[in-house]
Order: C-alpha cells, then sequence, then structure tokens
C-alpha cells in the first residue's frame, strides 16, 4: 500500500491544540507522511489559551494533548510549514486535507481567505467516491469548506452530510465566560452566527444533511458520497482520526 501524503491547513495562529495535536499523533503513528501550510509559511501557533495557564486548566487541553503539542512542535515538518499563498502550491498531490478548528479569532485567516477556497474548490470534487483523496474538518474546520463556494455560488459541501461545533456548546461557552473573556468564544463577535448556523445555511437540506449530538462522547460523521468526515469539538478528535485513518488507507489499499 502506498504512503498516506496528508497536509493540515492553517491559520498563523489560534488553532486548538487538541483538535491539531491529537490527529497529528494518530496520523503519524499510522505512517502518514504529513505536512503543514500557512499562508506564507510561517510557523503555525495554536491557541495559548487552550494551551497553557488558568484556561487551560479549566477549558483547555489535557496534559496528554500538552505533552502531544509539545513534541509536534519541535517537528520539521511544524517548524517548516509550506506557504498555501505561494503561486506553485496546490492540494492535488494529498491524499488528505485535515482542517483542525478553534475559536480564537486568529483563524479567520483561513476560514475568510480566498486563496483557501480555491484550493479547496478545486481538490473537494475530487474526493467524490470513488477516490483516493479525503477532507476531514472538525469545529470551525467545518466553515472553511462551507463558506468555499463551487462555480455555481454553492456551497462545496452542500450536498454533504456534516456536523461542526453545536450552537448550544459555543452559546454555553459564550455566556459562560463573557464576564471574564468578553466575546472570546465568537470568533465573528458579538451578533455574529454561531457555527451551527453558518454551516446549516450552506446545505441543500440541513435537516436531514446536518447531523447534531450533544452527548459529550465521541461522535463524528462520515458523508457517503464524498470521502468527507467531520466533528464537532475536541472530544471528537481522537475518534476522527482513527476514522480518517480507515478511510484513507482502504481508498489507497
Amino acid at each position: 500500500m502506498a504512503t498516506a501524503k496528508m497536509l493540515f491547513a492553517m491559520a498563523d495562529y489560534g488553532h486548538d491544540p487538541t483538535e491539531t495535536a491529537v490527529p497529528y499523533m494518530a496520523f503519524k503513528k499510522a505512517g502518514f507522511e504529513i505536512q503543514f501550510a500557512t499562508e506564507n509559511g510561517k510557523t503555525p501557533e495554536c491557541d495559548e489559551k487552550m494551551l497553557r495557564g488558568i484556561t487551560q486548566k479549566l477549558l483547555g487541553a489535557n496534559r496528554f494533548t500538552v505533552n502531544a503539542y509539545d513534541e509536534m512542535s519541535k517537528t520539521p515538518e511544524f517548524c517548516s510549514p509550506l506557504s498555501w499563498s505561494s503561486p506553485d502550491f496546490s492540494l492535488n498531490s494529498y491524499n488528505l486535507v485535515f482542517l483542525p478548528g478553534g475559536h480564537e479569532k486568529g483563524v479567520r485567516q483561513v476560514i475568510d481567505s480566498p486563496i483557501m477556497h480555491k484550493q479547496l474548490a478545486e481538490y473537494f470534487p475530487a474526493t467524490k467516491k470513488p477516490s483516493k483523496k479525503t477532507v476531514a474538518a472538525i469545529c470551525h474546520g467545518v466553515m472553511v469548506l462551507s463558506e468555499t463556494q463551487d462555480a455555481n455560488g454553492k456551497s462545496i459541501i452542500h450536498e454533504c452530510d456534516t456536523t461542526a461545533l453545536p450552537a448550544r456548546f459555543e452559546q454555553f461557552a459564550f455566556w459562560g465566560t463573557r464576564v471574564f473573556l468578553g466575546d472570546y468564544y465568537k470568533t465573528y463577535g458579538v451578533g455574529s452566527d454561531d457555527v451551527e448556523v453558518s454551516v446549516r445555511k450552506r446545505l441543500d437540506d440541513p435537516a436531514k444533511q446536518y447531523k447534531n449530538s450533544l452527548s459529550p462522547s465521541p461522535f463524528i460523521v462520515q458523508d457517503q458520497k464524498y470521502n468527507y468526515l467531520s466533528g464537532r469539538f475536541p472530544n471528537d478528535a481522537q475518534l476522527l482520526a482513527e476514522k480518517t485513518i480507515d478511510l484513507v488507507k482502504s481508498n489507497l489499499s
């Protein structure tokens, strides 16, 4: 079986450490060839509030994830990412594109990027089964896909089954921390749509396509037409990685 080649597409700052480091360790263990890419090749940094200090201890990464992140952050692939804005950059050579989430406002760099939208608009249709290409996304990472439009002005996941960060979770985190952290838990600021609302708006039939669970137990959604998997929040990161590994390996076997 060929070695799977994968890419983490990231902003310079703000991604959730659990949704990045936990999948990274799983993909590394599975033998995947891993690369990272940021807009201009700057080494990415995950959300410090979720990684260190009082907010980490109360709301952020656990000790396993902190250790995994520290290990990941020393690797050559993480320290020397590609530039996804480079004229010669392309997603086409990858078997897997992974989009971690995170609510820190820095992630808007990749969610809103016309360059990344163009790349994904070319790549995602090629994941239609049967295919050796796969996309996986978690939490706000799903918004990178939902905000990417095809030639007809529809989201590239308009016909897919998907999940994302549940609105109830986002609202709970926002109102529960607003006195101390302001609008930290609202990526686009107070009054903006929740992630779930944003994603639902891009689907053809959200009542059928948007899958949800309010259980803290791991939950992921795997689409049937495309090699596309999605998760909600950090609790889903390990399961999402495991299911993604299974799918990529089966497609390459």
